[in-house]
């Protein structure tokens, strides 16, 4: 009788020493995940802190609150770098250039996982070998090309090179994520009396919305804080972008930090919104690219 108490003392006793130890792991990985996440917040929270200094509290005392909250900083930000433009021009290229490369993209996408053609390896290879090319290295030509087309200075001069270097990404975390699609809904839509075009629009397109948002944010975020193509491509004073106008408060001789951080804060809230709204596709996506890709 005492062994089998014993026994059963044992087992609880290690059942109750496995439970702490887990727990342990638990509050452990948490803690290194929360430490991460700070770390990672850290920057963004400097910016926004930042934004509200002075220049000598910038360089006094660069890690601490400012000693008086400088919000004037938004306002003169605003008007001596034309935010207001400036952020219209990047709203009008960035929108413009993701829905051309989502559309092209998700369009691309189902051509080259759905449909069996002669020349599909060679098209796919295109595609990767645009992947690879580096995007700066194409500006001398590229402008010569918009020069002689006419488009320099113009919104085109930027929407067109934005979605042709995104292209390559968009098919790709399409076509992945298409792979998880089931034939079977493209023959009952095909039975219904549809087209390709049918099935494209009423099927592929409402059932690519995860992988499109994934393939949004990577776009948003390229084309909304590209400097060298705006810079390269674009000299009138009305059309430059955001980034451009955010090079106005440093020239030669120094930068005024109160105003560029300022500035930047109003630049990268965009950011975090289109973030937040998508998230959860967004991880879909992802998650359907990596297992299926």
């Amino acid at each position: 009788m005492e062994t089998t108490a014993n026994k059963v003392i044992a087992r609880g006793s290690g059942g109750l020493l496995g439970k702490t130890v887990q727990l342990g792991k638990s509050w452990v990985g948490k803690l290194l995940l929360t430490i991460y996440a700070l770390l990672t917040l850290y920057p963004l929270l400097w910016l926004f802190i930042s934004s509200f200094k002075s220049n000598q509290d910038f360089y006094g005392k660069p890690f601490a609150l400012p000693s008086v909250w400088q919000f004037e900083n938004f306002t003169r930000a605003w008007k001596i770098a034309g935010i207001g433009t400036a952020l219209t021009n990047s709203v009008i290229v960035t929108l413009a250039s993701m829905a051309l490369t989502l559309f092209l993209g998700t369009l691309a996408a189902y051509i080259l996982s759905r449909l069996q053609f002669k020349l599909k390896g060679p098209i796919m290879a295109l595609f990767v070998l645009g992947m690879l090319i580096p995007i700066h290295s194409t500006l001398v030509p590229l402008f010569i090309m918009m020069k002689k087309m006419m488009i320099l200075d113009t919104h085109w001069a930027l929407i067109l090179p934005y979605t042709a270097f995104e292209l390559p990404v968009a098919i790709f975390v399409v076509a992945a994520y298409l792979t998880s699609v089931p034939k079977e809904v493209e023959e009952a839509a095909m039975i219904d009396g549809n087209g390709y075009w049918g099935i494209f629009f009423r099927v592929i397109f409402p059932l690519s919305v995860p992988a499109m948002a994934t393939v949004a944010i990577l776009a948003f975020l390229r084309f909304w804080n590209d400097f060298a193509f705006a810079l390269v491509f674009i000299n009138k004073q009305a059309l430059k972008t955001l980034p451009l106008s955010l090079s106005i408060f440093s020239d030669g001789f120094g930068t005024d930090y109160s105003l560029t951080m300022a500035a930047m804060t109003i630049a990268v809230i965009p950011t975090i919104v289109i973030y937040l709204i998508f998230q959860e596709q967004i991880m879909k996506g992802m998650v359907a690219g990596a297992v299926k890709g």
